[in-house]
């Protein structure tokens, strides 16, 4: 259930509130708007719920309470009406603005990784990606430079000023990744990972949350649930394929999940054209399509010569390719920024002053 406290009420009427809900062992969780608090309450309460619900609502300085209907609490826009937006060295994600990831999948050596960080941040990238520890199906295929990686990926973050995201595989990582990367990313195959996703939501470091190949909506949602209640506010869902019938394609990009994802929660939602498509000519018209469609962002594999590269190069734009795709794709957000509004997130139950999405 959702607490909300009236505009001006005192922090002892919130503690008092925060008491209550702790004596019938459940644990209360802050998400604090422009003008007041939502305190959600987190744990199984089962048959003292409308019991709890009487007694806080006759508590002084609560405005309302209601139950939320989603298994996801923290996620849940009922929780959160307001938009999550991430500031990292001046960039913000999820404020309505574009965000374009692009950097090489795997980092190969120093030289590659400074030209394409630099090359990027010209035409346009916001955040530097690249690949330090790679997770592949075959054993015998390149598996990154590890800490090797992570030093160069941070290299060229500070050389270019850009915020640099990379991805972290096991608990035992995760500490020497946030020394080098502004954002952890957990990969598809490790959207389950649960001690992986607490750790790094115990991190102190934004994390993106890949899509399982395999995962519905609602089990992705559940996964970022650990992330934030292990103490990570800073969610980033990224879409980026589910396995079909459909064999044409690496995965089947699933754009519904946009519009979905922005109805049914406060995070920010970018695509992933790169390893929906894994086909270097269909990752322009679905990174166009997935803006279109009111994505916050997008991430996509860049390479100076992608018929060389060790990871993914049949999916790797070029440089010219890359330029030409982030022109377009900045005209397309212009055209339907304003356009893309979120009945429920602009009349939902709560509202706490913040801007729907886009």
């Amino acid at each position: 259930m959702i607490v909300v406290m009236s505009v001006g009420a005192t922090e002892q009427e919130a503690n008092d509130v925060r008491d209550m809900v702790k004596s019938f062992g459940l644990s209360p969780h802050d998400n604090y708007g422009t003008q007041r608090v939502v305190i959600a309450v987190l744990g199984d309460v089962g048959p003292q719920r409308d019991h709890l619900m009487s007694k806080l609502n006759l508590m002084p300085g609560v405005e309302s309470v209601t139950p939320i209907s989603r298994p996801y609490k923290l996620t849940s826009r009922e929780s959160h009406p307001e938009d999550t937006v991430i500031e990292l060295r001046g960039t913000k994600i999820g404020d309505g603005s574009l965000t374009i990831m692009a950097g090489p999948c795997a980092i190969e050596d120093r030289d590659m990784m400074l030209l394409t960080a630099k090359t990027v941040a010209a035409a346009g990238a916001t955040i530097l990606r690249g690949g330090a520890f790679k997770p592949r199906t075959s054993p015998y295929a390149f598996q990154g430079l590890g800490i090797e990686g992570l030093d160069y990926l941070a290299e060229a973050g500070k050389e270019t000023g850009l915020p640099t995201i990379t991805e972290v595989m096991e608990p035992s990582q995760v500490d020497v990744v946030a020394k080098h990367s502004d954002i952890l990313q957990v990969g598809t195959r490790n959207m389950q990972n649960y001690s992986l996703l607490t750790a790094v939501g115990k991190a102190g470091k934004p994390v993106m949350l890949k899509r399982g190949y395999g995962a519905t909506i609602e089990e992705w949602l559940m996964a970022a649930e650990y992330i934030i209640s292990a103490g990570q506010p800073n969610v980033i869902l990224c879409e980026r394929g589910i396995r079909t019938f459909e064999t044409y394609t690496r995965n089947t990009l699933d754009l519904t999940a946009v519009p979905l994802l922005h109805h049914l929660t406060h995070l920010p939602v970018v695509v992933d054209p790169s390893h929906a498509t894994g086909k270097r000519w269909l990752v322009r018209p679905m990174a166009m399509a997935a803006v279109a469609a009111g994505a916050d962002g997008i991430m996509v594999e860049v390479h100076p010569r992608p018929d060389e590269a060790k990871s993914d190069g049949e999916q790797s734009l070029t440089f010219d390719q890359f330029a030409d795709m982030a022109s377009a794709l900045r005209k397309i957000h212009e055209e339907v920024r304003t356009l893309i509004k979120d009945p429920f997130a602009m009349a939902g139950p709560v509202r706490l002053g913040g801007a729907s999405k886009h």
